[in-house]
């Protein structure tokens, strides 16, 4: 969009002659005419003098002198060399002018003929090309110039230009790079046919070459750039730059375009009869035939208000860059407030995301942006950001704003800009909502990062100043009181706007279907309010995004019961939503409760623990809640998984569980098992061979765990039933007699007794308890005996169960059946020891065995002395011999005992002849040991006339000496004498001295 970039000024007019050549200096502006003078104009209302640093004056110039035939012939061009205070000027040749006096210094006589040339400045070097030949010179101070290099080119130089240590040559129609070391010539490309080649030097030390009607970008060495490309409105003849805009002089007029792509037209001057254009410090000069005309850039302000005004933001934006530092606080200004309509501008016209990326840049409030979306709700605030306060219509006309058009539904264009098909504008109306939501949605991401660190740090910092300022009791009781909902007490700025922006991009993302990055949002820090947040989630029915709400709130309770609702719905309802809720989901959001509120925790576990056990009981493990508390809650609230949760915890963690509950769980087992019993008695249906799961449970608890009082549970026992279980308190008592007579009268399976006796025996064997084997001999006794333990057994079951009885007595004590004789008792105790066993026995008669009186009883029961044999030959190894052989009745014959004295000889004769060689084994190593002493004695010692005595250092010669047990050292034996009466003297001194 053509804007007002240049005031075109007349400065001078009506020359005299017609002006071949235009150059300023300072202030001043130098005029070469046709006639070969050259005329200086100043300012009419400046008399002063000027340096060169002067800029040129908006004002009619007049004529301050004429220097008449400055050239012989009329000037091709000519060029101020500020840094040297000197005038170049081409003609016949080219010839150098000190200034500002303009005497002729220095006249390069060979470029006599020259057409073109050009000066770097920064090297003082000279390069300028006659007919096909180029030339470079170089500065040498104030005595001249040298000739440094001359190349031959294929044709006539028509442009040219440094590049770097290159120069770029326009010929004919192309373009060439000259190395101006070794003078190697590298094409570009060609120039075009219709117009002469134009090579133009950028200040960034890049080149533009005309192509045609098209200014192409190059490097210095000429490699294309991407910047893209000018295109003129025709082949220009001479171009001048001065950023932020490029200056073309066309045929007809002056045409101005923007170096920024896309290089759009900025302005046209229409002037006839253009000669040159030259660049000068603050303006560019028009030369034409009897006249000068200056270009004064209009000041940036004027034009960035123009450009705003007419919609060209990008324009204004780059100029806003231009301005100078010092106005660094207008330039923002400037910036914020054309970023600001520019994007009302693009939002109006759906460019959503750059119209986001301007408010983005122009630091605007989010609630100015949040004010374009009608739909989303935002929390109440106590900052007021008002529109009309900010900046943005500067000097121009008001611009609508682009939420002027949008209704609170989010209404869109009127149904006259609508297509006749009302799927399609749905369809439409839709994809641009979605579009308008996904910008907002980058745009406060963007914004979120500053926005979460601000309200972070004031948070802190409210903690650190409380405490400072001894309010911290009175901010824990804020912090106590809020509790309950969780959120953080917005109270300044930066958290209110946190707020805003959380609660706001939260309603985007679900607006647009992402709940996924809505999850993620709640999961993590935020500042979302609770309130607008919750009804959303509630109407759109967003349960795992309700449920990060209620968590990062702190809401564990409604969080706890809308789960719970939710694992409900999804064992009812096949429904996509509910289905993936599980139990498992409810013990997941109550581990990282367990250490804060453990209450909390029992009470919703008790909703899973029948549908989940394991992970449940992994919950209360993992959490460190006390096993008590767990077991109270469950008493209380739930007593028929008590039960499974003493054993889940027994079986993950046997340590974990204490007596207490160990106890509390066999008597839980024992009251079912009773409460059955008594069912089963009342149908006449008891059988002690029946077992249901509990009873198989209680079993097993008696046998694995230790933490109960078996006396206890035994008062519980009735009297004619559950012996397997009363058999093994009785073993935890060590009952052993008692244990073992239940096995083999009462339940009448000799295997159990057996393996009974084996796990005694072994515990004794693991903790070395004396004589092992009595649990073995006491089973034989059961057996042999079967009339009187019986009788014995029934006699202390009642003393047990009676309530006076508080005390139980080993099995090591004296059985309540009176002796007859005392033969058997003294022997007994002398096999076993008298306080381990005491076994009456029913015969006096010393010539025969102790089970004989017993074999037929007065009942007819007769001893078990197949199931004696049985256990003999069956555990031999582990029953002393002749004890058991003291208690089989006298008519037993040797044969039925084969099966237990053939291996228990065989072993005796083993041991015998294991230990005869091993006998023999150490007698043999006794005898090398000795060999051994014997060699190592027999050493061996060579007495020379070179051995010296260690104690004197004499030569031993021929005399008696002793060898010290090292087999090296030798002594006369004198002196060995003699240092060991020494030493017997020292001894005797110090123990004198201790006495």
């Amino acid at each position: 969009m053509v804007h007002s970039a240049y005031d075109c000024v007349e400065l001078v007019a009506d020359c005299p002659s017609k002006i071949d050549a235009v150059e300023s200096y300072g202030s001043k502006l130098l005029a070469a005419c046709s006639d070969g003078s050259l005329r200086i104009y100043s300012p009419q209302s400046h008399s002063q003098p000027s340096d060169h640093h002067s800029p040129l004056h908006q004002e009619p110039y007049a004529l301050e002198k004429t220097l008449a035939g400055f050239a012989r012939r009329p000037l091709i061009s000519m060029e101020v060399l500020h840094s040297r205070e000197l005038l170049l000027s081409l003609s016949e040749s080219i010839a150098f002018h000190r200034l500002p006096s303009f005497e002729t210094f220095a006249v390069i006589t060979k470029a006599k003929g020259a057409n073109a040339f050009d000066w770097d400045d920064r090297r003082g070097f000279l390069c300028f090309a006659r007919q096909k030949r180029v030339c470079i010179f170089r500065h040498d101070g104030g005595r001249g110039f040298v000739e440094v290099k001359e190349f031959g080119v294929p044709d006539v130089v028509k442009s040219m230009c440094w590049c770097g240590e290159n120069i770029c040559l326009g010929i004919r129609r192309e373009y060439v790079i000259l190395n101006a070391t070794n003078g190697a010539l590298s094409e570009v490309f060609t120039s075009g046919r219709l117009a002469p080649p134009l090579v133009v030097s950028l200040p960034s030390g890049e080149l533009l070459l005309g192509k045609e009607n098209i200014g192409v970008f190059v490097d210095q060495n000429g490699k294309l750039l991407p910047e893209g490309r000018i295109c003129w409105s025709e082949a220009p003849t001479e171009v001048v730059i001065q950023k932020p805009y490029a200056a073309a002089l066309l045929p007809r007029f002056v045409e101005i375009r923007s170096l920024r792509d896309p290089y759009p037209l900025i302005q046209t001057v229409v002037l006839r009869n253009v000669r040159h254009i030259r660049h000068s410090n603050n303006s560019t000069i028009l030369a034409l035939d009897n006249s000068i005309h200056g270009l004064f850039p209009v000041p940036l302000g004027a034009q960035i208000v123009q450009l705003t005004a007419s919609g060209n933001f990008e324009e204004a934006l780059s100029l806003c860059k231009l301005l100078p530092p010092e106005d660094a606080s207008l330039r923002a200004a400037k910036e914020g407030s054309i970023h600001i309509r520019y994007a009302h501008y693009l939002f109006e016209n759906g460019n959503y995301e750059e119209a986001m990326e301007h408010f983005l840049a122009s630091q605007v409030d989010i609630t100015y942006v949040l004010s374009l979306y009608p739909s989303i709700i935002l929390p109440k605030t106590t900052i007021v950001h008002e529109p009309e306060k900010l900046d943005i219509y500067g000097d121009a006309s008001y611009l609508p704003r682009g939420s002027s058009g949008l209704s609170d539904d989010m209404e869109y264009p009127s149904t006259s800009h609508m297509l006749e098909s009302d799927e399609h504008v749905a369809l439409e109306s839709k994809k641009t909502s979605h579009n308008m939501l996904m910008a907002l949605i980058k745009y406060l991401q963007k914004k979120r990062n500053s926005f979460i660190e601000k309200a972070t740090a004031e948070g802190t910092e409210e903690v650190v100043l409380d405490a400072v300022g001894n309010n911290f009791a009175s901010y824990n009781r804020f912090k106590k009181t809020n509790k309950g909902r969780g959120s953080i007490p917005i109270s300044s700025g930066a958290r209110e706007m946190a707020s805003i922006l959380d609660t706001a991009l939260l309603q985007a993302l679900l607006l647009t279907g992402q709940s996924s990055a809505a999850l993620e949002l709640l999961r993590g820090l935020n500042y979302c309010d609770l309130k607008i947040c919750e009804e959303i989630l509630q109407k759109g029915n967003h349960h795992a995004a309700l449920l990060e709400l209620y968590k990062c709130n702190s809401l564990h309770r409604e969080a706890l019961e809308l789960l719970h609702k939710l694992v409900e719905e999804s064992k009812s309802s096949q429904s996509e939503i509910t289905h993936r809720f599980k139990p498992e989901d409810i013990v997941e959001y109550l581990k990282p409760l367990c250490g804060t509120d453990p209450i909390l925790v029992l009470e919703f576990s008790m909703l899973v623990l029948e549908s989940c056990p394991t992970q449940t009981i992994e919950l209360f493990l993992s959490g460190n809640i006390p096993a008590d508390m767990v077991n109270s809650y469950l008493k209380q609230h739930s007593p028929n998984m008590q039960a499974r949760y003493l054993e889940l915890m027994l079986a993950m963690n046997e340590n974990a569980i204490s007596g207490n509950l160990q106890s509390e769980m066999v008597n839980i087992y024992l009251s079912e098992v009773l409460d059955w019993y008594t069912d089963l008695c009342a149908q006449q249906k008891w059988d002690e061979k029946v077992y249901s799961p509990t009873r198989k449970k209680l079993l097993s608890a008696l046998e694995s765990i230790s933490g109960y009082n078996p006396e206890t549970l035994l008062k519980r026992f009735p009297p004619d039933a559950l012996y397997e279980e009363r058999a093994i308190l009785l073993g935890k008592m060590n009952l052993h007699e008692l244990a073992l007579s239940l096995y083999v009268h009462k339940l009448n399976v000799p295997e159990m007794a057996l393996s009974y006796c084996d796990r005694v025996y072994e515990s004794m064997h693991q903790t070395s308890v004396k004589y092992p084997n009595n649990i073995y001999l006491t089973l034989m006794q059961i057996y042999l005996n079967p009339r009187r333990t019986t009788a014995s057994f029934e006699d202390k079951i009642i003393n047990m169960l009676s309530p006076q009885n508080t005390t139980t007595r080993k099995v090591g004590s004296a059985t309540s059946v009176k002796p007859k004789g005392t033969r058997v008792t003294k022997k007994i105790a002398s096999i076993e020891g008298a306080e381990d066993t005491k076994v009456s026995s029913s015969s006096t008669d010393s010539s025969r065995s102790d089970g004989d009186g017993d074999e037929f009883s007065e009942d007819g029961s007769t001893i078990m002395l197949d199931k004696v044999l049985d256990l003999l030959g069956r555990r031999w190894d582990r029953i002393n011999g002749a004890h058991a052989l003291k208690l089989l009745p006298r008519e037993t014959k040797l044969q039925d005992l084969l099966s237990f004295l053939g291996p228990l000889v065989r072993k005796s004769s083993e041991m015998q002849r294991n230990c005869s060689v091993i006998k023999s084994l150490r007698q043999s190593e006794n005898l090398q040991v000795k060999d051994e002493l014997y060699s190592q004695r027999k050493a061996a010692v060579k007495i020379s006339s070179e051995s010296m005595c260690s104690l004197c250092h004499k030569k031993i010669g021929t005399s008696v000496f002793a060898v010290y047990p090292n087999g090296s050292t030798l002594v006369h034996f004198v002196c060995f004498r003699d240092s060991q009466n020494m030493k017997a003297v020292a001894k005797g001194s110090q123990m004198r001295r201790r006495l």
